[in-house]
């Protein structure tokens, strides 16, 4: 059997020649992948009676690679990792993990794998940090001689050293969703599912959380991590491929580089006005102007703007209908497209999108 592992030094697939066969052994694989939901009386106001969450989802994920399913709220990234996770069954299609069906070979697969979700019940309230993480490396039939170096590093990773003792009830948003980061770890999965796993969490400690995964997987080379995430500076930096998924279907599948050079052509204008006010809205009709994203920081007071052109020549026309009524620029500059650009293009709509549906909030 052939076996492809993913190289991160060359950007490219290792092969393996095990025997003479030439089957592809993938770590994480869907064909035909679909889930449909039914909705309640008062979801089908606005959707139907039904909603289609994943609609022929094909993936094909290599031994060692970190994959990124990059795509707004209720695109369906969560489903795909229920089901993944054998916590979901599907409606139409297959997945399988190390060559494992998740419908037929649930508890071989369950033997094999961790989730993290951001934002979930990281364990048992009345006990403390380090007893937590004891308790799931047991359930896992991990011997404590294991276990224990384990949990000891993971709890300095994620900064709980101080907090071991406390119980779990007791500690903020945030500590729970490092404990519960560091519970993904301490049984050394071999396929490892990260759902929006720095969802709770200051800049500093996200940043911190995205170093060890960089590191890990560089120490694991035999391990493959699926991450979800809407956040587009979360899949450019840690992923070796991306696929953009929305409403349930993949846009595109590529390494980030790649992906961006669908929108080279273009230019990127950063710009940061002075204030919170809403923009103006025919920003999005003037031509030239491919999209839009802006983002308010209360803590500045500045919207931070940022637009995809067509035109250079848009830019000059985009600043002063964008400083009308007194607004002030306060710094402007060209920068690289990104991986929104990309989504915007694809699907014309913002990764920034408030609008979550059902099957995404049946978390």
């Amino acid at each position: 059997m052939r076996a492809l592992h993913w190289h991160r030094e060359t950007a490219s697939y290792a092969d393996y020649a095990d025997d003479e066969q030439t089957m592809t052994t993938f770590s994480i694989e869907t064909r035909n992948l679909s889930r449909i939901f039914k909705l309640d009386r008062a979801a089908r106001k606005e959707s139907g009676r039904i909603l289609t969450a994943l609609d022929d989802l094909n993936l094909q994920i290599h031994p060692g690679e970190l994959f990124g399913l990059l795509g707004p709220n209720g695109a369906g990234k969560t489903t795909s990792i229920r089901i993944l996770c054998t916590l979901l069954l599907p409606t139409e299609g297959e997945a399988f993990i190390e060559g494992m069906d998740v419908v037929k070979d649930v508890w071989k697969v369950r033997r094999i794998i961790n989730m993290v979700s951001g934002g979930e019940t990281c364990g048992y309230g009345i006990l403390n940090a380090r007893e937590n993480l004891r308790l799931f490396t047991e359930l896992y039939g991990i011997p404590w001689r294991v276990a224990k170096p384990r949990i000891e590093y993971m709890l300095k990773v994620v900064g709980l050293e101080k907090f071991c003792g406390v119980r779990v009830n007791k500690l903020s948003t945030g500590l729970r969703q490092r404990l519960n980061f560091a519970r993904g770890f301490t049984t050394d999965p071999k396929v490892l599912f990260l759902d929006e796993p720095t969802v709770g969490l200051d800049v500093h400690s996200a940043r911190q959380i995205r170093s060890f995964i960089k590191e890990w997987v560089v120490d694991h080379p035999e391990k493959t991590i699926l991450l979800t995430t809407h956040h587009m500076v979360e899949a450019d930096e840690l992923c070796d491929r991306v696929a953009i998924i929305d409403r349930g279907k993949v846009q595109v599948c590529d390494t980030p580089a790649a992906l961006k050079k669908l929108v080279q052509k273009e230019t990127a204008l950063d710009l940061t006005i002075k204030g919170l006010d809403p923009l103006p809205d025919s920003l999005d009709e003037l031509p030239g102007v491919q999209s839009l994203t802006t983002n308010r920081e209360t803590d500045r007071q500045v919207t931070l703007v940022h637009a995809l052109l067509t035109d250079p020549e848009a830019g000059g026309e985009l600043i002063r209908v964008m400083t009308g009524n007194g607004r002030r620029l306060m710094g402007l500059e060209t920068s690289q497209p990104t991986l929104e650009d990309v989504f915007v293009k694809l699907t014309g709509r913002s990764l920034v999108d408030n609008n979550v549906d059902a099957a995404e909030r049946d978390k």
